[in-house]
């Protein structure tokens, strides 16, 4: 021991002679330091959980919804959301896709026909889901990019609406009125013809 000093524990009796060392830190300044890189590393963890790491998921506390009845969802390409009251006042045709899905390029040629032959009377909008890949690069490819496009959030795979409408897999295309009322979920692939008669069927129009 240095100087015949003697070592005191927390809570010993002192005689005033064993003040701390310059520079030293007590034991008292080391649980807060303690605490506050804790606390730190559990908001960093957070940031990642909620996409704060600005990685292009959304923000934490951004609004967005995966209910079938009433989505809001962000855009695939550019800021915003697109919600399923943005339709409202004409049926919908929201078809869900992914950069991966070989069916997906199939019908979609077949879905744009349909669409420049109704003149704007139904709307027709995307949901890129289940994507590992890139999203806005197939849009672009695929010439939907003028639709309105959005990219699902939660579920088992950034797939939430997806999910809740039931979807196995892709593609999947759910049908809603001008009410904003969902009508039909088809799973898989439609083609040209198909997608017609559903339309006949679902909203008489076509």
């Amino acid at each position: 021991m240095r100087g015949g000093g003697r070592l005191t524990g927390v809570g010993a009796p002192t005689d005033g002679g064993d003040a701390p060392l310059p520079g030293r830190r007590g034991p008292g300044r080391l649980a807060i330091l303690a605490v506050v890189i804790l606390a730190v590393a559990a908001t960093a963890v957070i940031l990642l959980r909620t996409g704060g790491g600005g990685d292009g998921s959304p923000k934490a506390g951004a609004k967005t919804s995966a209910d079938p009845a009433r989505f809001d969802l962000p855009a695939l390409i550019g800021a915003g959301h697109v919600r399923l009251d943005d339709f409202a006042g004409k049926p919908l045709v929201l078809n869900f896709f992914a950069s991966w899905c070989t069916a997906c390029r199939g019908e979609l040629p077949g879905f744009l026909h349909v669409q420049a032959g109704l003149g704007g009377a139904v709307a027709f909008a995307g949901v890129n889901s289940l994507e590992t890949g890139d999203g806005p690069a197939f849009a672009r490819e695929e010439h939907i990019a003028s639709w309105p496009l959005a990219r699902d959030v939660g579920g088992t795979q950034a797939s939430g609406l997806h999910d809740a409408l039931g979807g196995q897999g892709l593609p999947i295309t759910a049908f809603y009125d001008a009410s904003g009322k969902l009508l039909k979920v088809h799973l898989g692939a439609i083609s040209e013809d198909g997608l017609r008669e559903l339309l006949r069927q679902l909203d008489r129009v076509g």
